[in-house]
């Protein structure tokens, strides 16, 4: 005899909470994959640095229409966009590392692998443990906006000392995002795999720039 026992509200949030987190982290993987490929296109056409203002509207553009877009079919080709979009401005950083160190393929590996260590380690811990990290989430948004108007600053005004800081707060930020991201899917706080990569996404990226950045400093060899 068959007994049909209905879902408990706890093992249908279970459900959905673990099909967010695969969708997310296969969606992760395919626009790095992506991104990946953009960047290397960049390098191999020896493209020119896009610029601040190119960059800056290029990426809240396609970051708004993403958003926008997150529960439509659309949102995924915006996503795809994003990411293509900035693996396109990495290209020609990557380039500018390679040919002004003799060894920026080593640092690049290198900041490639920190990134790679830091990302997994994270959210293994998040994922294994379970813990609460949505106390971070004012904290980290403050954070952001303060290192990301310092960074400004330091272009403009031509600081190394100040864009070295940044570079270590991002890092310390990108981190803290990357819990805080991978705790929100576990406890349901969100529920858009799309608007989940998409943060997951920048917090890799600008780790693997910050980290770049630093280790071009204390590491590079003209």
């Amino acid at each position: 005899m068959r007994l049909n026992v209905a879902a408990t509200p706890a093992s249908a949030s279970t459900l959905a909470t673990n099909k967010v987190l695969r969708n997310t982290y296969m969606l992760l993987s395919l626009t790095l994959l992506f991104s990946a490929v953009t960047a290397g296109l960049a390098m191999m056409l020896n493209m020119p640095p896009l610029g601040i203002v190119v960059s800056m509207v290029g990426y809240f553009g396609l970051l708004f229409a993403t958003t926008k877009f997150s529960n439509s079919a659309l949102g995924l080709v915006f996503i795809f966009s994003l990411t293509g979009f900035m693996g396109l401005t990495l290209g020609p950083i990557i380039n500018m590392y390679l040919n002004a160190y003799s060894n920026g393929h080593e640092l690049v590996m290198t900041a490639l692998g920190g990134t790679g260590v830091i990302f997994i380690a994270l959210s293994g811990y998040a994922l294994t443990t379970r813990k609460d990290f949505s106390f971070l989430g004012g904290f980290l948004m403050v954070g952001i906006l303060v290192a990301f108007l310092a960074g400004i600053g330091a272009m403009v005004f031509s600081i190394p000392a100040m864009s070295l800081a940044v570079s270590g707060m991002f890092i310390l930020l990108m981190s803290g995002m990357i819990l805080y991201q991978a705790s929100e899917i576990i406890h349901g706080g969100e529920t858009n795999y799309i608007l989940a990569t998409i943060s997951l996404y920048v917090s890799i990226y600008n780790l693997f720039l910050s980290l770049l950045q630093l280790l071009g400093v204390f590491g590079g060899n003209d």
